[in-house]
């Protein structure tokens, strides 16, 4: 079987179920994005030493291709995350909330390439939101999926904050 099938040439795609829809779809909008999230966070993993740290951004990438696979489909999935995978972001946030300073003010995106990729993901992730988001309106989207993405904003920031801390690199504060 070859990679490609030609079946997209004329500017539709399929929907997980078959149903034919053009490649700016919402659906594909949102999962696209999704999608182009994984990559960001799969381009932060291969820069981080943090055993820890590399295998949780692991397991958000398998939660991001569930989410994908909610998005990508034409029928309502039963859900393929819950809340027991919110609370694991809000528990991993938590924990990094309490080895970095307070924040009070703004802070500039960067200090080195691997905070800088956790600031793109970031960026990246609350497209993702936006996305989905607007799809929400026109197909069921489980809340599950919503919360996590919004969560995980949170995480990739407070991530690039601890990054910071541990690389020793001063915040710029606006």
């Amino acid at each position: 079987m070859k990679l490609y099938t030609k079946t997209g040439d004329n500017g539709f795609t399929s929907l997980i179920g078959g149903k034919r829809v053009k490649k700016y779809d919402l659906h594909l909008e949102a999962y696209g994005t999704v999608d182009e999230l994984n990559s960001y966070i799969s381009l932060l993993r291969s820069e981080i030493s943090h055993l820890k740290i590399f295998d949780f951004l692991l397991e958000i990438q398998r939660k991001l291709f569930l989410i994908g696979t909610e998005l990508a489909s034409e029928k309502q999935n039963k859900f393929l995350l819950g809340k027991k995978d919110i609370l694991k972001l809000e528990n991993e946030i938590d924990k990094i909330d309490l080895e970095v300073s307070i924040l009070k003010n703004f802070i500039i995106p960067g200090g080195n390439k691997i905070i800088s990729f956790c600031h793109i993901a970031r960026c990246v992730c609350r497209r993702a939101e936006r996305r989905i988001i607007e799809l929400s309106d026109i197909f069921f989207v489980s809340e599950f999926s919503l919360k996590y993405i919004n969560r995980l904003s949170d995480y990739l920031f407070i991530l690039s904050r601890k990054l910071a801390k541990d690389f020793k690199i001063k915040e710029i504060i606006l």
